[in-house]
């Protein structure tokens, strides 16, 4: 490791946030700095401020910059074009993002999306630390994943390893940004829960309030968070029995819902495993949202 630390930064569609790790303990934050991405002020924009996000991490720590930075990003290179893909931030898309920042930061850049680096920090250092295969899932405005194998981040092929969100559900049809219908992100994200919830004669409230209504006894928000077990227990059923991890950490706001991690959600994912009984660990992340930068920091071990 260089001697200045891991440095990391998380490539938000809101924030762009930078961390220094302590050289002599990596899991230590010394210094963190935040600022606004600007995406609307376009691509050229995104890149300089992360430049300059970079220059005020230096100052801030003393420390030279190292020769390899990591960054989470939302979307993923394309190992055929090197351009980024599957990005919210749609101004990123299609553009050099790697080779950019490599050039305007002077040192090597190591990237993941925001999943892989979510499942990264928390099987390193946070819930899921020491487990061997560690599946890492977002579920909040949108369903992402990434997977951790001893350690190390896969990103397949394809660079699309853990996107579990755009998997399809049988007999949903509901349609899905991707220009697919049926995806796990149609019936699992924050927005499609609420969607239901209104569906089924609810109000269009937001999903934190659902939850309190369903333990008030209102019918449709009670019928919602059913769905939401039941669906869930299909849709991560279909990625245990491929990949088999120790552990599934689930980030989000969805992720808040305690009903993912009890007894009847387990009976859920039971009734569609090819085994007779789950041994996997569900957990609740334990870096909250320094997940992600922190991620980012260890892309660059």
């Amino acid at each position: 490791m260089d001697s200045s630390g891991l440095w990391g930064i998380d490539l938000g569609g809101t924030k762009i946030e930078g961390v220094v790790m302590n050289p002599m303990n990596p899991g230590e934050p010394l210094h963190r700095l935040r600022r606004e991405t600007g995406a609307s002020l376009g691509y050229d924009h995104v890149v300089s401020g992360i430049a300059a996000l970079v220059a005020d991490l230096e100052r801030a720590s003393g420390f030279k910059r190292p020769s390899r930075i990591g960054i989470g990003t939302p979307g993923v290179i394309d190992p055929d074009t090197g351009g980024l893909k599957n990005s919210n931030t749609v101004c990123l898309n299609n553009r050099p993002l790697r080779a950019d920042l490599e050039a305007a930061l002077g040192c090597e850049v190591a990237m993941a999306n925001d999943a892989n680096c979510f499942a990264l920090a928390e099987a390193t250092w946070g819930a899921a630390r020491g487990e061997g295969v560690v599946m890492g899932l977002i579920l909040g405005t949108g369903v992402g994943g990434g997977i951790v194998v001893d350690g190390r981040v896969l990103n397949g092929l394809h660079g699309i390893a853990g996107e579990w969100g755009h998997n399809p559900i049988p007999g949903e049809s509901h349609p899905c940004y991707c220009g697919r219908r049926g995806c796990v992100e149609t019936v699992l994200a924050g927005p499609s829960l609420e969607r239901h919830h209104r569906e089924l004669g609810g109000e269009a409230v937001r999903l934190p309030v659902i939850v309190e209504r369903a333990a008030a006894g209102s019918p449709p928000a009670i019928q919602t968070l059913a769905c939401l077990r039941e669906k869930f227990g299909v849709a991560i059923a279909a990625v245990i029995n491929i990949l088999d991890p120790h552990a599934i950490v689930i980030g989000g706001g969805v992720g808040n819902i305690s009903l993912l991690y009890d007894a009847e959600t387990r009976a859920a994912i039971c009734k569609h495993l090819f085994n007779a009984e789950l041994h996997t660990r569900i957990l609740k992340p334990a870096l909250g949202d320094s997940a992600g930068v922190f991620g980012a920091a260890r892309l660059a071990a």
